[in-house]
């Protein structure tokens, strides 16, 4: 009897079924949007001693869904994607990029993301001191000349992936602009690092400029 009952109409039931299935994936999916966005990829967990050295992917495409209502107030920084990179040796990986390392805003879920995976060189961490160099652009009042720049400290220790490094043999100044000067002139300013992940164990340094009346 009772299985009798369950056969009944079998194929209307079923029909009936997956209606209310696609009713249901209408009503959730109504007012829902998407969008695709470039998402520059961060590292995560990089070993001590290691540094990236080459990447062929700075960026994954990432689509994401959310409410219309909500994706107005989306902005693209609010989305991020980490890979993690914890167990990366020297030489060339290869790192999986998936849908549970993205961040996302509130009220949005991923699609999809592409590519799955990076290839990344690592190099070892190797640090070396060079000369800091002034970048003095401009000249003094007429009948003024630079009589001596100083710089403190006069050299930097910089470090970073190997192949970076060796590239480097001075590190200039932002520019400083002496133009129409008739006295000595005082500034710390920031250096110019290239670059390619190379870092310098100070950011500052301070540049005393002396200029006197006369010609050279």
């Amino acid at each position: 009897m009772i299985r009798k009952i369950f056969f009944e109409n079998f194929a209307l039931k079923a029909a009936a079924a997956v209606l209310a299935v696609v009713l249901w994936m209408f009503v959730v999916s109504k007012g829902q949007t998407e969008m695709s966005l470039s998402v520059p990829i961060e590292y995560s967990n990089i070993p001590q001693g290691l540094e990236i050295a080459k990447r062929e992917v700075k960026a994954a495409n990432v689509v994401i869904r959310s409410h219309e209502s909500l994706s107005k107030n989306i902005r693209q920084e609010a989305v991020r994607v980490y890979v993690d990179v914890g167990k990366a040796k020297k030489g060339e990986g290869v790192f999986p990029v998936r849908k549970d390392d993205v961040k996302l805003p509130y009220g949005a879920s991923i699609i999809s993301i592409e590519p799955s995976s990076v290839k990344i060189v690592f190099e070892e961490t190797v640090s070396k001191q060079v000369p800091i160099r002034p970048d003095i652009t401009g000249s003094p009042e007429s009948g003024y000349y630079v009589k001596s720049v100083e710089i403190k400290p006069k050299e930097i220790v910089i470090e970073g992936a190997k192949s970076e490094v060796r590239k480097i043999g001075t590190v200039k100044t932002e520019p400083i602009d002496i133009t129409g000067l008739t006295e000595d002139f005082d500034q710390k300013t920031g250096l110019k690092l290239p670059n390619g992940g190379v870092r310098a164990k100070v950011d500052k340094v301070d540049v005393h400029i002396r200029i006197v009346r006369g010609s050279r």
